[in-house]
């Protein structure tokens, strides 16, 4: 597995999947490690895939300055890898709160950017919100599935705050609540580096103002993803992300969650390899 150095000297690790151009892949979580990814269901066919390892997270080290978990803060680590792959310029790929870190990192680097493709993005880092009437017609959307009373109930109880049963809703995560699925969501645990994750998104993180001003300005191709079904990235908010981009394609994989390679591999993997050619 390889490794590079950050610029505060912290030793990060990347995973290489696949042959052809690099697309660089940031992980969501946010700070889980990559392994979630896996191949994005096959896209590694089609391209060399770079899976990073966050600082923290997977097999890269844990920093001195736990503060360099915060997003804007990690925007100099995939600069770095950019540097190490002596990449002019990227094709970059994030999936849910990676996506801010991309984002940031667009906004922060346009000229280094060839393709940017966001998978169930988050929009914090542009002071996009969901609201809870969203999320709430979003999951209606499942009504007929078996488990939906109780995970349901648990939404409910969350978004009001009466609630943190999180394990309850994991069926709303995904397509189809199958042995594959409940199989990915076991192997989650322990991926995530909680510490991280509180950090990830503290005061000073985000200046949404700005983000979106560079982003309007950001010229390349942009791949927006969302899953219908997605309460993570419903397909409405993802519609306003879109809207930021002067040069965005919005994606709606229809009944897909939160891992749309995982819910319809060859349908992801025929959108965004066809993107990236």
């Amino acid at each position: 597995m390889p490794f590079f150095t950050a610029y505060d000297g912290t030793q990060l690790a990347y995973h290489a999947f696949g042959d052809g151009l690099p697309v660089v892949c940031l992980p969501g979580g946010p700070m889980q490690a990559s392994a979630y990814l896996g191949d994005l269901g096959g896209l590694s066919a089609h391209r060399q895939l770079i899976m990073l390892d966050l600082r923290g997270t997977g097999q890269s080290a844990v920093p001195k300055d736990t503060g360099s978990y915060r997003c804007d803060r990690l925007v100099d680590d995939v600069e770095a890898l950019r540097e190490h792959l002596a990449l002019d310029r990227m094709d970059l790929l994030a999936h849910s709160g990676g996506t801010n870190l991309a984002m940031l990192y667009a906004a922060r680097h346009p000229e280094r950017v060839s393709k940017l493709v966001l998978i169930g993005p988050s929009a914090m880092a542009v002071g996009i919100t969901v609201t809870a009437d969203v999320r709430r017609e979003t999951a209606l959307l499942r009504k007929d599935e078996p488990w939906f009373p109780a995970a349901f109930a648990a939404l409910e109880e969350i978004m009001a705050g009466t609630g943190d049963a999180f394990e309850a809703i994991a069926p709303f995560w995904y397509g189809r609540w199958d042995e594959t699925a409940r199989a990915h969501k076991a192997a989650e645990n322990g991926q995530k580096n909680s510490e991280a994750a509180a950090t990830f998104g503290a005061e000073g993180a985000f200046d949404s103002d700005a983000t979106r001003a560079a982003l309007i300005r950001f010229t390349s191709p942009v791949l927006l993803v969302a899953g219908e079904v997605d309460l993570n990235s419903p397909p409405p908010a993802m519609t306003e992300l879109a809207r930021l981009f002067p040069n965005a394609e919005l994606i709606v994989q229809a009944r897909a969650g939160h891992f749309p390679w995982l819910d319809d591999a060859d349908r992801f993997v025929a959108t965004t390899a066809a993107f990236l050619r």
